[in-house]
């Protein structure tokens, strides 16, 4: 998943000067002349400021990109002289920007250009607690990326990283007692030493929200959404697709039990997060192997024809490029290729966690990304990918709507093109897979195969930000972040900690996003418009037809459509100069985030749980985990906090 770098953004000058000042259309009739006057005076002060803004978040870029691909002492103070400059002259322009009044100016664009700019963001902290709640976050994000575990099999190797060492434990691993080993240890190394900086952090932070008008930061990021009412869309796509997870997770249950027996896995409880092949449980592609629906069916191990077809990383980014060029959209410009860092260097510690940059200058823009050659990779270079060419249709937008429509489009582009790209279709056509199109049984493997990853997602994602709308609220206090963590993933997720948890414990914060301080919503809305998105392009590509068994969704690979590409860029190239549903309208013709897209795709699987949960008489849903991660007294006054809800 990758934290896309738009912190900060920047413009070429005169190209900059002529786009905002296209898209500011005046109509002059019958106007309050005073009005018409101060209006132009704030379109020419717009113009300069978005014209100095993009110069100030280029030099951030750069410093947090020297940081973040070096990590060493002298670049993290740097980096945080840098944001401590940067900081001071945005407040000074944001003095002066909430002095106009341009609520009553008649532009729209320009009432939206100036409402983004009167938010100041973090920097509107006094100077100390700015720098401190830097550190804060570059504490926990150093911490995070230079944590290291001791091996299960050898107690003296104490060198163990979380790329790729841990990761290839959970990914190979069918050792019950080695992944709770490595569970446990990262748990305790990654988490809990961030949990006094989280705590600061959250403090900080919420000072920072109220500084911009904001109650508390859950509302803050969830202004970003526009909609007066998204915690409530959210929670109403979780039920529209709860039926569909209930399923599969019965299902994995099953075949996680019949593997490792009863007394690791119960009948009727959630699920053990160590055992789904991932360290957070959110994807679970690592156990496809032996819990796949028909195992009979030859796997195409993907991975091993890349091996065997002597890729290289630079070949995943080349074949990536073509796919988006295929669709007559932007070929990466020469620099992408000469800036960008697609392997992991070895004479330093980077921090390896995906990621896109933009570094608003309207031609420098940079991957980071430690690939192995792999079809995981393969998936997210094109992911990656997909947000570069996001920033190469809208880059000549005026630098404030250089961004997604809202923060899930960004993520959900990338993905739209993966969907396509690990299609069975998609995967023939570059040599990836050979031999006819796919029966009945092998759809259902590859559907299942999606469901891992897709589907299973969804309930992790939701979780991690109702659990920091709690924490910003201050509904959940310190010494219930474990509890309550846990409290949601249980209940939404249905998994369980591999041992008891206690408030000492800060599992959390083992987990990039947390430590990083980066909004998770993004992903859960990501993964459902995905499908949205693909849907609408595949029935303009004509490849998907409803309700024709012959142009299923499942099998739709968009490669060489131009009228897809054309469709998309129309999207795209709206930045965030309009709110998101209008954007969404340009693609799909829909304003609201809906899941039946999702559903949709995955009809044929939910059919076949159904039955084969049915036939195995399998419990449908979860019992609370008999594991301890909440004292006596936090679950009374989680059960007094419910009761007092219902209540009121």
């Amino acid at each position: 998943m990758s934290k896309v770098k738009t912190m900060l953004k920047i413009g070429g000058g005169a190209v900059l000067i002529a786009a905002i000042v296209a898209v500011f259309v005046v109509a002059t009739q019958g106007r309050d002349p005073d009005l018409e006057a101060s209006e132009q005076e704030g379109r020419e002060y717009i113009i300069h400021l978005d014209k100095m803004a993009g110069i100030r978040k280029n030099k951030a870029s750069l410093a947090e990109w020297a940081y973040t691909s070096n990590i060493t002492e002298e670049n993290e103070v740097k980096r945080i002289q840098v944001q401590l400059e940067l900081s001071k002259q945005e407040k000074q322009a944001w003095e002066e920007t909430k002095m106009y009044r341009w609520q009553d100016f008649q532009d729209f664009s320009l009432r939206r250009m100036f409402k983004k700019y009167s938010q100041l963001g973090v920097s509107a902290l006094p100077d100390e607690k700015y720098k401190l709640l830097m550190q804060c976050v570059s504490g926990m994000e150093s911490n995070y990326a230079t944590s290291k575990i001791c091996d299960y099999k050898n107690a003296t190797k104490c060198d163990l990283a979380l790329e790729p060492d841990i990761t290839e434990i959970f990914a190979k691993s069918q050792d019950p007692e080695e992944l709770k080993h490595a569970w446990l240890e990262w748990h305790n190394t990654a988490g809990s030493r961030a949990r006094n900086n989280f705590t600061q952090y959250v403090e900080l932070d919420n000072e920072a929200a109220k500084l911009n008008g904001f109650k508390d930061v859950a509302e803050w990021w969830q202004s970003e959404y526009e909609v007066p009412d998204f915690e409530q869309q959210l929670a109403k796509l979780w039920e529209d697709v709860k039926p569909l997870y209930q399923q599969l997770h019965a299902y994995v249950r099953k075949r996680l039990r019949d593997k490792y027996g009863e007394n690791i896995v119960s009948a009727k409880g959630p699920i053990p997060a160590h055992l789904l092949g991932n360290m957070w449980a959110q994807t679970w592609n690592n156990i496809e192997s032996f819990t796949r629906p028909y195992p009979d069916k030859k796997e195409i191990d993907i991975t091993k024809a890349m091996k065997d077809q002597n890729y290289t990383p630079l070949k995943m980014f080349q074949m990536s490029d073509e796919f988006f060029r295929s669709l007559n959209l932007t070929a990466m410009p020469e620099k992408f290729w000469n800036n960008s860092i697609i392997e992991k260097p070895t004479d330093r510690e980077i921090v390896c966690h995906a990621s896109a940059w933009d570094f608003y200058d309207g031609e420098d823009f940079r991957i980071k990304q430690c690939s192995t050659v792999d079809y995981e990779y393969f998936q997210t270079t094109h992911h990656e990918m997909g947000h570069i060419q996001y920033f190469l249709q809208y880059k000549h937008q005026p630098v404030v709507f250089r961004d997604g429509a809202n923060p899930g489009f960004h993520e959900a582009v990338g993905d739209t093109i993966a969907l396509s790209v690990s299609s069975p279709k998609h995967l023939r056509r570059v040599g990836l897979v050979s031999g006819d199109a796919e029966d009945e049984q092998t759809e259902i493997n590859q559907l299942y195969k999606m469901g891992i990853d897709k589907i299973v997602f969804l309930p992790f994602a939701y979780t991690l930000d109702l659990f920091r709308y709690g924490v910003f609220r201050g509904t959940t206090s310190a010494d219930d972040y474990n509890c309550h963590y846990w409290r949601l993933r249980d209940a939404l997720q249905g998994v369980e900690p591999p041992v008891p948890r206690s408030k000492d414990d800060f599992d959390a914060a083992a987990k990039y996003h947390v430590s990083a301080d980066v909004e998770y919503a993004r992903y859960y809305v990501s993964f459902i418009i995905q499908f949205q998105f693909h849907r609408a392009l595949c029935q303009l590509a004509g490849e998907y037809v409803p309700e024709d068994l012959t142009k299923k969704l499942v099998d739709c690979d968009i490669y060489q459509s131009v009228n897809a590409g054309n469709a998309l860029s129309n999207m795209l190239k709206m930045g965030s100069s309009k709110p998101w549903p209008d954007a969404m309208e340009a693609l799909t013709g829909q304003r609201a985030m809906r899941a039946d897209g999702l559903l949709e795709y995955f009809r044929p699987l939910h059919e076949w749980l159904q039955a084969e949960n049915q036939r195995t008489g399998e419990f449908i849903g979860w019992e609370p985990s008999k594991i301890q991660y909440c004292t006596a007294e936090q679950l009374a006054a989680l059960e007094q906090a419910q009761q007092d809800g219902k209540d009121t």
